[in-house]
């Protein structure tokens, strides 16, 4: 685990200065583990034969949800780099809402799809699933704690 840590933080570290579309992001996965994620979380993730492709069908729809609440991400954190040094009492609360609400988003999703995944398998696949998740989410929120300046009072 502690590699995808590394590799993870990397992966942010080179989407946040240069990710400006999915393929983009898919390239720079394909760069830091060698695979994209779904390979990664495969490797993690382990449903039955018989609870294989209902679980990928799964999968792939929440990473389509992921990826919509990623360009999100991406997009406030765009709006902080351009507004950091004068951002406005007004526009640092605004921003800070957003970024809470996508949070909570995020987390919502992940459950949601905990749920859906354990009905079409088991526990113990839906909690590995969940335990990747929150795990490369874990690694980004903590990267991005780390490499985004604190506001300062213009």
């Amino acid at each position: 685990m502690k590699q995808y840590i590394l590799i993870i933080a990397a992966l942010f570290l080179a989407s946040f200065a240069y990710t400006q579309s999915n393929k983009e992001e898919i390239d720079l996965m394909q760069a830091a583990f060698g695979m994209d994620k779904k390979a990664v979380v495969a490797d993690f993730v382990k449903p039955s034969a018989v609870q294989k492709d209902a679980f990928w069908k799964l999968y792939d729809e929440y990473e389509t949800q992921r990826k919509a609440l990623g360009k999100e991400r991406i997009e406030l954190l765009k709006q902080y780099a351009d507004q950091y040094l004068t951002m406005t009492s007004e526009q640092a609360d605004v921003w800070t809402k957003k970024v809470m609400d996508l949070q909570k988003k995020t987390d919502n999703l992940i459950i949601a799809y905990y749920t859906k995944v354990k009905a079409i398998s088991d526990g113990i696949v839906a909690t590995q699933f969940y335990q990747i998740e929150n795990y490369i989410l874990t690694a980004i929120r903590m990267q991005l704690l780390h490499e985004v300046p604190f506001l300062r009072k213009p």
